[in-house]
């Protein structure tokens, strides 16, 4: 008897990959992509963090519930992959996970102790005293206009602010479309790396009130050290197809710098500055009637 399927741990996966003018389907048990001729490519589903749908793509059911099955993000791009629309969310199998993260979020201490937290990894030193949230955020914009422009400086190119019309895509600079493809890759593996912890893309403490709140806090701490310079790289060498130069190099570097590997535990590192102990069940609480087996992926998969 072969062991029963398990989902390989997100820290393990393969970052992304791209799929575009395809039917995504499940043949012979496979996770597989049928182009108009036919021509099947199979996709080692399980190993990969998230897949990003481009325009011309269309998914099976079967499909997207194997992918949510092994705990794989279906995120719905725009073409090159440069605008997020929407994701099939493969969800988490616990909510205590969940019901800390809004817990830190609701109390306004444990919240300026996270955010303090997160201004200290990203940039590596304590964060200015007696400030509140609002403040630490203006101080944080500031910083990273300033960022933005030593980058410029230090790749010879024109940097005027970060700005791009989403309604009008072609009208947008080569460096802000190569900026925004960058980010959307990030927010891809990011986002897919929050939900197989268990915790809510919406509960956020810098960024409040998006979808993917918790996602862009995150995914902060993580863009000035990998896709940020990666798109001004791209930018100052002006290829031919610079998104699809921008995915190749993000895959790459997230690849190198092991950033799967490191959200996880940068998330954990983070909330428990809060100082707070995730809740526990109620004791009127009812047991569930089928525990959970023992799985080698992360918490929050469903086994």
């Amino acid at each position: 008897m072969l062991p029963a399927l398990k989902p390989i741990m997100m820290r393990d996966r393969v970052s992304m990959i791209f799929i575009e003018y395809g039917q995504i389907d499940v043949v012979d048990s496979a996770f597989v992509v049928i182009d108009k001729n036919g021509v099947r490519t199979h996709i080692p589903v399980g190993g990969v963090a998230c897949i990003m749908l481009e325009p011309g793509t269309r998914v099976s059911h079967a499909a997207a519930a194997l992918a949510a099955r092994v705990g794989t993000l279906l995120v719905w791009v725009g073409e090159a992959g440069v605008r997020l629309y929407a994701s099939g969310q493969p969800g988490g199998a616990r909510s205590d996970r969940l019901l800390y993260q809004a817990k830190l979020a609701l109390d306004d201490t444990a919240r300026l102790k996270v955010v303090r937290k997160m201004y200290e990894f990203r940039f590596g030193e304590k964060s200015p005293e007696r400030r509140s949230i609002e403040q630490l955020r203006g101080i944080e914009g500031a910083r990273v206009r300033k960022m933005y422009e030593l980058l410029a400086q230090r790749y010879g190119l024109k940097w005027d602010k970060r700005q791009y019309d989403p309604n009008n895509w072609d009208r947008s600079d080569l460096l802000n479309k190569c900026v925004s493809a960058a980010n959307a890759c990030l927010y891809g593996i990011t986002e897919a790396a929050v939900l197989a912890a268990g915790y809510a893309p919406a509960i956020g403490f810098i960024h409040t009130g998006k979808p993917l709140s918790f996602v862009y806090d995150i995914a902060d701490l993580f863009k000035f050290t990998t896709v940020v310079p990666v798109a001004f790289h791209v930018a100052a060498r002006k290829p031919q197809e610079p998104e699809r130069a921008v995915r190749l190099a993000c895959r790459d570097i997230f690849r190198r710098e092991k950033t799967l590997e490191r959200i996880i535990p940068t998330i954990e590192q983070v909330l428990a500055a809060g100082e707070m102990q995730p809740p526990t069940p109620h004791e009127e609480a009812v047991p569930i009637a089928i525990p959970n087996p023992e799985s080698i992926g992360d918490v929050g998969h469903r086994s």
